[in-house]
């Protein structure tokens, strides 16, 4: 699975999640929670349908390492 592939789940997750997000409002560096206005509950939700996707589940202490698009990419693969 390459970066560009988890990048595109991710913001797939995020608009079934949040579907008052427009795809163009996600930036692969903004922190998904402050620049999309998501709620802790709604960001647990995009982690477990990552994990549900790729098996890698995300501990809470690691939550600040997945704050954007592009980081959470990153934790996905590193972890696959």
């Amino acid at each position: 699975m390459t970066k560009e592939e988890l990048q595109t789940m991710i913001i797939k997750a995020i608009l079934e999640i949040a579907p008052d997000v427009e795809e163009e409002e996600i930036e692969l560096t903004a922190n998904i929670q402050r620049s999309l206005e998501i709620d802790s509950f709604d960001f647990l939700k995009i982690l477990t349908a990552m994990h549900e996707k790729t098996g890698v589940e995300v501990p809470e202490a690691d939550y600040a390492k997945v704050g954007s698009v592009e980081e959470m990419a990153n934790y996905f693969i590193d972890n696959l």
